[in-house]
């Protein structure tokens, strides 16, 4: 596809479409920023607080949520460029005292898979640790009773926890927190001065705060809690600006090199971090792949590679075009985060780079299978999905928390599902948070039902109540 403009097109246009996109979606607050080469265009709306009324600027610090583990990612990949860490050795030949409820998977999951999200533990484990420079250390060690949903290299499915045990992993090395390594071996290198992973910190600075529907007809609020655990650092709670975030992924478009000339990380491991180690069963929800680390969005031409993150009542978005040289980062703060993302970032990167992500799926008619074996009761580590037939026999998915964040986050009403084919259902209705509708793949059919569910993370079937 050929690119239909260009950032200078972009400059006096950026501002209007973002205010009323977000406007469009009910965004509380956003910032986008854009950069190709060596321009960057950028635009801020709304809030950063609907108590205070401050509005958000393009100084404003958002959390980035999981954007943050192709920070941890780096960071690993510094270790294999100092020849610490080999990423096909099992991660317990460095850490000896690592271990999960299955010792064999213990022994052999590799770095390798924990950053391709493929070592199979049920990895959605939110406890808090605390406070302390230790709280990454104790989650490690509570995770001797961590269940597996399949083997070490088996499937993908998305694993908070396997970056919290790469964040140890990089602390083991770095002889620091990981928070202190970050900033070390990282940060300070790239010059980025207003990306924090403390709340002491954040307060000094200009902060956006997560926002959730819980008003009068879902209006947002304010988040009852600002930050995730402390010892989620390593998988998702940075928090940014987004012309820092930009930097962050320029030093990986130009080779590892910062804007100072500092080499932060060898060619060899940025090249390495973007190549395709696992297909995803479900390119509708996340991608096509993951690397090291890295999203593969598109493996098409142009390549589109990325991370998005989530947190409480907030949301991150960035894409980067390798080929084009471009980066867009959108930060948001609560409403409608991802219908903004899909009317306004999907639509720039098909303008300026002629890049198109993954079609967003609808639900079609006539598509008739018995959806039968999609009954039952799903679960992985903080979530059980239940998908039901009512009496008039329709499809019903209701998604409950059952991890520490379950009481802190609203409730999820059931959403319709239609067949999308006979191993896909998706929502009748898109969600406005994720921007579209949702989708959910069955897949290991037997005649059981079938074997798990994906819908960015593994979910088997319940044994019993």
């Amino acid at each position: 596809m050929t690119p239909t403009g260009s950032l200078k097109d972009l400059e006096g246009t950026l501002q209007t479409r973002l205010d009323q996109l977000a406007a469009d979606a009910g965004v509380v607050g956003a910032v986008v920023a854009v950069q190709q080469g060596d321009q960057t265009v950028s635009a801020a709306t709304g809030v950063a607080n609907v108590r205070t009324g401050q509005p958000v600027t393009t100084d404003t610090i958002f959390q980035i949520g999981s954007i943050s583990k192709v920070y941890t990612a780096t960071l690993v990949m510094q270790l294999v460029d100092d020849g610490l860490v080999d990423l096909d050795t099992p991660v317990s030949s460095y850490l000896p005292d690592f271990t999960v409820a299955d010792k064999t998977a213990a022994a052999t999951v590799t770095t390798r898979q924990l950053l391709s999200h493929t070592s199979g533990m049920d990895g959605d484990v939110f406890d808090d640790f605390g406070r302390g420079d230790d709280c990454v250390e104790k989650y490690v060690a509570g995770m001797s009773t961590l269940a597996q949903t399949s083997p070490p290299g088996a499937f993908f499915s998305y694993c908070n926890s396997g970056f919290v045990l790469l964040g140890r992993l990089v602390e083991h090395f770095r002889g620091l927190s990981w928070d202190a390594a970050l900033r070390k071996h990282l940060l300070e290198p790239l010059g980025l001065k207003d990306t924090v992973t403390l709340p002491d910190e954040a307060i000094l600075r200009p902060v956006a705060v997560g926002h959730l529907p819980t008003g009068e007809d879902g209006a947002p609020q304010v988040a009852p809690i600002y930050h995730l655990t402390r010892a989620l650092s390593p998988a998702g709670v940075i928090t940014a600006p987004a012309a820092e975030v930009i930097a962050f992924a320029r030093m990986h478009l130009n080779d590892g090199v910062a804007a100072d000339g500092t080499q932060v990380l060898t060619p060899a491991s940025v090249k390495a971090m973007r190549e395709l180690q696992v297909r995803i069963p479900d390119p509708y929800t996340l991608g096509d792949g993951w690397g090291l680390g890295w999203i593969l969005y598109t493996l098409g031409t142009p390549t589109v590679i990325g991370h998005d993150g989530s947190t409480i009542g907030q949301q991150g978005y960035m894409r980067i075009v390798p080929d084009r040289d471009l980066v867009i980062v959108l930060l948001t703060n609560g409403g409608g985060m991802g219908a903004l993302f899909e009317e306004l970032v999907r639509p720039l990167l098909r303008e300026i780079a002629g890049a198109e992500l993954n079609p967003v799926p609808e639900p079609r008619s006539g598509v008739n299978v018995d959806d039968t074996p999609f009954l039952g009761t799903y679960e992985r580590s903080g979530v059980r999905t239940v998908i039901r037939r009512d009496d008039d026999g329709k499809l019903w998915i209701e998604t409950k928390g059952t991890g520490p964040l379950a009481a802190t986050l609203p409730d999820e009403p059931p959403h319709e599902l239609l067949p999308l084919d006979d191993t896909t259902l998706i929502t009748a209705e898109p969600d406005p948070r994720i921007g579209r509708h949702m989708t959910l793949k069955f897949l290991e059919p037997s005649d059981a039902g079938f074997g798990y569910v994906h819908a960015g993370a593994r979910a088997t079937p319940r044994v019993s109540d």
